[in-house]
């Protein structure tokens, strides 16, 4: 701890806000990885067991995404399955919708760790020009410096390399956690759309097209088959 503080304090006034970032910038990356974590979690199984159930019941496969609509796959799937008899088109779009909201939660953090990412450099930069500021004015050049005027530029160097260092380190922390974040968030809508086809397949042709909904809501997939041979 105390070689932090004598590390702040060696890198001069810029340290303040560039410490600042830091924090912000762990903190980012802490609760966007738990956030990823619970939602990857079981997703799979989750997203499974749910179109199972939707090729047998209707109502069995919507209390199986309201069980879990705590996780963005349940809100997504609950979306549609909860309305009344939908046609195929409403059907999808209350996918997309549900699907749209989850995506913005799962953007959450991205802007801040893009203006960490560019704001960490330029803070940098300004601690090395304040420091060779300090530098240049400490180094009494041809009139014969000082011990003391050389130890206070050197300490001016110092002060510009420590603050240049430290906001790479911290952009390079913040650019890597939001590439991370960028992918996931990518994978991510790729298996909502493959995830919420299927479910729509499966509305479509099992429930809508048979006729099954015309009927009790509350039938197996055995109704189906009978109603089109009727």
């Amino acid at each position: 701890m105390a070689t932090l503080f004598d590390l702040l304090s060696k890198g001069g006034p810029v340290m303040i806000p560039m410490a600042g970032l830091s924090v912000v910038t762990v903190s980012c990356a802490l609760e966007r990885a738990w956030f990823w974590f619970q939602l990857l979690r079981g997703e799979d199984r989750i997203a499974h067991d749910v179109l199972d159930a939707a090729r047998y019941s209707l109502d069995d496969a919507r209390a199986i995404a309201a069980r879990f609509q705590s996780l963005p796959i349940g809100r997504f799937l609950l979306a549609p399955l909860q309305l009344n008899r939908p046609t195929p088109e409403t059907f999808r779009l209350a996918m997309e919708a549900a699907g749209d909201q989850e995506f913005v939660q799962m953007r959450k953090g991205d802007k801040l760790l893009e203006t960490i990412v560019a704001l960490a450099p330029l803070l940098g930069l300004l601690g090395t020009v304040t420091g060779l500021i300090s530098t240049f004015t400490n180094l009494n050049i041809g009139g014969g410096s000082s011990g003391a005027d050389t130890s206070k530029a050197a300490a001016g160097i110092g002060e510009a390399l420590i603050v240049t260092a430290t906001g790479m380190v911290v952009a390079i922390i913040a650019l890597a956690a939001f590439r991370v974040f960028v992918t996931l968030q990518s994978k991510q809508i790729d298996y909502f759309s493959k995830i919420g086809s299927e479910l729509e397949v499966i509305y479509r042709h099992v429930w809508y097209e048979s006729g099954v909904l015309n009927g009790d809501r509350h039938s197996t997939v055995a109704d189906p088959v009978t109603s089109s041979h009727k």
